[in-house]
């Protein structure tokens, strides 16, 4: 079977590492880069995390640093929930790579240029990356299949009662990625706040028995203490976003979505970074998201359980 090539976009981050097990552990992606974010942590801190776990999964996948702060912003990092280094937890192998020379914006403009078949984009942090790309290179927007992010959400904040982090963080980026005209499928946290693990979750993978399992585990151990703190609502629950971005393209079934028209507020006093989000088509706009909003959990939790048993 062929694999679908991508190029994932990330801040890792606890739920970071949890997708990139996902898409390698799945073997159904050709992945062509990783390229890094700054958001849940430091742009230096991220990039040596995305090292850290290519060494872990024993990969060969280049990696480029991406952009140091938002596009007009100071940057903004989610510490206190994914701690000093951004993925606090386990002990994980420091890096045997080193990032590649390109920076992430050159690199996704290569590998567009360079391949002939469309390459599909999963952003899993804030999207200043992949903004500057779009404003970059915009004759290579056709060269890009779909993008498939983590971010936003119609009901619910977790900045505030409407931003999510990743689209608050770089909201003027986000702007320009929803109104770029490419397909997007966006997995934002009224999917991701029912991708939950719980702790009978936790120890299942902490029993596959396998180094990769291990990790995911204690990752999730470190996570949770936030959500359980944090998120009552949740009833023990961490939610699991960014794996979303890689499990619908693995199995669409296993969510619900809708086709909706979705714009960022940039400038709002009390909204500025919230995903407007159609739902009821008030608007009567073309729609220009695959808007995700539900999810089999139980299914979710197996495809994972599934990919990190494959792995190292």
């Amino acid at each position: 079977m062929k694999k679908l090539p991508i190029i994932i976009d990330c801040d890792p981050g606890h739920d970071d590492a949890v997708m990139l097990m996902l898409a390698v552990g799945s073997g159904l992606f050709d992945i062509k880069a990783i390229t890094t974010s700054a958001g849940n942590q430091t742009q230096a801190k991220t990039l040596k995390n995305a090292l850290k776990l290519v060494t872990l999964l024993e990969v060969d996948i280049p990696v480029y640093k991406g952009c140091e702060k938002p596009l007009f912003r100071e940057l903004i990092i989610a510490d206190y929930v994914h701690g000093e280094m951004g993925m606090d937890g386990p002990t994980l192998p420091e890096p045997t790579l080193r990032p590649e020379t390109l920076s992430a914006v050159e690199a996704m403009a290569l590998i567009l240029t360079e391949r002939s078949e469309k390459i599909t984009i999963v952003p899993t942090g804030p999207l200043t990356n992949i903004a500057t790309f779009l404003l970059a290179y915009p004759h290579l927007k056709p060269k890009i299949e779909q993008i498939s992010l983590m971010g936003g959400g119609a009901f619910r904040g977790n900045m505030t009662p409407t931003a999510e982090f990743n689209i608050y963080v770089d909201p003027e980026a986000a702007a320009v990625v929803f109104n770029s005209g490419v397909p997007i499928t966006m997995c934002g946290l009224d999917v991701t706040h029912k991708a939950l693990v719980f702790q009978e979750d936790i120890e299942r993978f902490r029993k596959i028995g396998n180094q990769s399992g291990k990790v995911v585990a204690e990752l999730m151990d470190f996570f949770s203490i936030f959500y359980r703190r944090e998120r009552p609502e949740l009833e023990g629950g961490a939610a699991l976003h960014d794996p979303c971005a890689i499990a619908y393209l693995i199995d669409p079934s296993i969510f619900s979505a809708k086709k909706c028209y979705v714009d960022v507020e940039v400038n709002g006093k009390l909204t500025t970074g919230t995903t407007v989000v159609d739902f009821f088509d008030v608007l009567k706009q073309k729609p220009n998201v695959n808007f995700v909003y539900d999810i089999d959990r139980t299914k979710y939790i197996n495809l994972i359980y599934e990919a990190v048993q494959k792995l190292p």
